[in-house]
């Protein structure tokens, strides 16, 4: 039937019993699931990992430029890496980098943003990850 219809015979699914084919034109089907894989592939979105990195001697306006681009980055639908740098005789305060990370979370409360990792010292750093509220 498929050659007088000048068609191909195309086997479906051929672990059923009986086996499923169809005939049709196999060139057109197989342009018809590349275009649907394509459109798919069109319509995800690839969480990123963004990272601020701060030190805790920052200055308010730089403070605000870090927190507008967090807000910047969730709602782009990313995760956002805070890091709180500490050079050298620094380490001694680190409860100061601690205490910048924790006003980060305050001033982003009222914001869509989860906390998915509270600040921690992390070596000579002070990381916490934020994501968007849904994820």
């Amino acid at each position: 039937m498929a050659e007088e219809a000048d068609l191909d015979l195309v086997v479906i699914s051929p672990n059923q019993a009986p086996p499923v084919a169809k005939i049709l034109n196999y060139g057109k089907y197989k342009y018809e699931l590349e275009k649907k894989a394509k459109e798919a592939k069109k319509k995800q979105h690839v969480v990123d990992i963004k990272e601020v990195k701060v030190r805790y001697k920052i200055d308010t306006h730089d403070y605000e430029v870090r927190l507008k681009n967090i807000r910047k980055f969730i709602t782009q639908g990313n995760k956002v890496k805070l890091v709180v740098m500490l050079r050298g005789r620094e380490m001694q305060h680190s409860h100061l980098a601690m205490e910048l990370a924790e006003k980060f979370i305050t001033d982003l409360a009222n914001d869509p943003i989860a906390v998915e990792k509270k600040p921690m010292i992390e070596g000579r750093n002070v990381t916490a990850w934020f994501t968007p509220q849904g994820n």
